[in-house]
């Protein structure tokens, strides 16, 4: 049967038998008009192809029930799992997610900000590039709406959720050294937060143990291609022979897959087997983590957790009924959690 057609809202509320203003307050919220009208107006929908016109809509008003997600890179697992969970739950609140990615770039990270600003977004999640972000965007940002970090942060009151790093790498460091050789660390480009305060730990955990702590810098400039420099890096020291320890603790999983993918082009076994040549762990429990060969021995990140309170925080500063009560957290550091598969 083909649907009727409606050019606009007036045409539409007509065909639907309810006023303009009736149906603007239903495409605001569904459950703030009676159900036998919501019922009248959802039958309309399902057999005409009316699309209200969202963006000039949204435009008339001082705020848009759009919240804007923005992180470094979506082709990067931990950011994609994170926008899909984030989608999800804020479209169960009744929001509309609009999501940004800056590529690595913060003249793209200040452009998207500029968008969210002009697309009147109610409130925001971001995941800022880091040592590469223009603090002044997010001040920006901040003085027009509410915002949330996740992940890592700019310096400020702006509340931020994200793991705690100093325990979840503490945990793996003190695992690798009770189950065999003591780790070194291959480090990464410090593009954030993050990347000093997992090696800080790394330090400390090994002093503390007694043990010495041996440190593989990463010889890269500022870049997100972490697979890439982390193959590149290993491929180098397993040419030159100078590999210096056999258990290896990188600072991520994206690094782990290039470090894994260079000793697989070298003829070497990864795992903790007799035979094995290599352990290899890292941190962060990509979705594609446990699909590696072998799988890869890593401390997750708690996405639920994070996603939760992400959201929690940002209906609360929102004023929206239905956030929980809870008091704000200027830093909320969630603990790892140890997953051990067969690369280390």
């Amino acid at each position: 049967m083909e649907k009727l057609t409606h050019k606009t809202m007036e045409d539409f509320a007509k065909s639907c038998g309810v006023s303009r203003p009736t149906l603007s307050k239903y495409f605001d919220d569904p459950t703030s008009v009676k159900p036998a009208t919501r019922a009248l107006i959802e039958a309309a929908l399902r057999s005409s192809d009316y699309q209200p016109n969202l963006y000039a809509r949204n435009l008339n008003r001082k705020r848009t029930r759009n919240i804007g997600i923005l992180v470094p890179a979506l082709t990067d697992p931990f950011y994609a799992e994170m926008v899909n969970r984030l989608e999800l739950r804020l479209r169960n609140e009744g929001y509309w997610p609009i999501v940004f990615s800056s590529h690595g770039l913060p003249e793209l990270e200040a452009e998207a900000v500029n968008t969210m600003l002009s697309l009147k977004v109610a409130g925001a999640l971001v995941a800022p590039l880091g040592q590469k972000s223009d603090p002044r965007t997010f001040e920006k940002l901040a003085q027009n709406l509410p915002i949330v970090y996740f992940d890592t942060y700019i310096e400020g009151s702006t509340p931020f959720i994200g793991n705690d790093n100093y325990q979840s790498v503490a945990t793996i460091v003190e695992y690798l050294c009770r189950s065999g050789e003591a780790p070194a660390y291959l480090d990464i480009p410090h593009v954030n937060h993050n990347s000093p305060e997992r090696l800080a730990s790394y330090i400390a955990t090994m002093e503390a143990a007694g043990g010495e702590p041996l440190v593989i810098s990463t010889n890269a400039d500022y870049t997100w291609e972490f697979e890439r420099i982390g193959y590149e890096q290993m491929d180098s020291l397993l040419r030159a022979k100078s590999l210096p320890r056999k258990t290896i603790l990188c600072a991520n999983d994206r690094l782990a897959f290039g470090v894994m993918s260079a000793a697989f082009a070298h003829g070497l076994k990864v795992g903790r087997k007799k035979g094995d040549h290599l352990r290899i762990a890292a941190h962060d429990d990509h979705p594609l983590s446990r699909y590696t060969c072998p799988p890869l021995t890593t401390m997750a990140q708690d996405f639920a957790a994070m996603t939760a309170s992400g959201v929690n925080t940002l209906l609360t500063l929102l004023g929206d009924a239905s956030a929980p009560v809870q008091t704000i957290p200027h830093k909320l550091s969630l603990n790892g959690t140890l997953v051990m598969r067969q690369s280390a």
